[in-house]
């Protein structure tokens, strides 16, 4: 992944600050995760715990259980 970015330097060339297009930075937030809704946020935290449980024979029927 690219990310065109301009630097910032001070007085003496050392990088400051970076600068960003807004497409750049979406494609951040994306691979980071942020910005997901509740919902999303909550199946990721049980994809972990299955995942760490080791249960490799989880069904696919999990993910649309409610934890009530």
């Amino acid at each position: 992944m690219h990310i065109n970015k301009k630097y910032i330097v001070d007085e003496r060339g050392n990088p400051k600050e970076v600068v960003i297009l807004l497409e750049g930075y979406r494609k951040i937030e994306e691979l980071l995760g942020l910005g997901l809704d509740d919902e999303a946020l909550k199946q990721l935290r049980k994809a972990r715990k299955v995942r760490e449980s080791g249960n490799k024979d989880t069904p696919t029927s999990i993910w649309t259980q409610s934890d009530e």
